[in-house]
């Protein structure tokens, strides 16, 4: 199973899957690897716009956003069910 993260630049609007040809991504193994990844990123002024699972998973900004908790760092429940 993979995930790959679409990323882009602090302040990057939210993109459709269908834009993601144009942007850099990571892939991981795993969906807690991919948000760990997501939560790096923003730390060094890039933000995660997608994540696409493998299995039909599909994360835009906003829902990455609600799977990461910023005041702790730490990752929410189940964020990719």
């Amino acid at each position: 199973m993979g995930y790959r993260v679409y990323s882009g630049d602090l302040g990057s609007r939210a993109i459709s899957p269908r834009d993601k040809s144009r942007l850099p991504y990571t892939e991981f193994e795993s969906a807690d690897d991919a948000l760990l990844w997501a939560q790096r990123l923003r730390a060094h002024g890039r933000v995660a716009l997608l994540v696409i699972g493998d299995d039909g998973t599909q994360l835009g900004k906003d829902d990455i956003a609600d799977a990461i908790d910023p005041a702790t760092g730490a990752r929410k429940e189940n964020p990719a069910a």
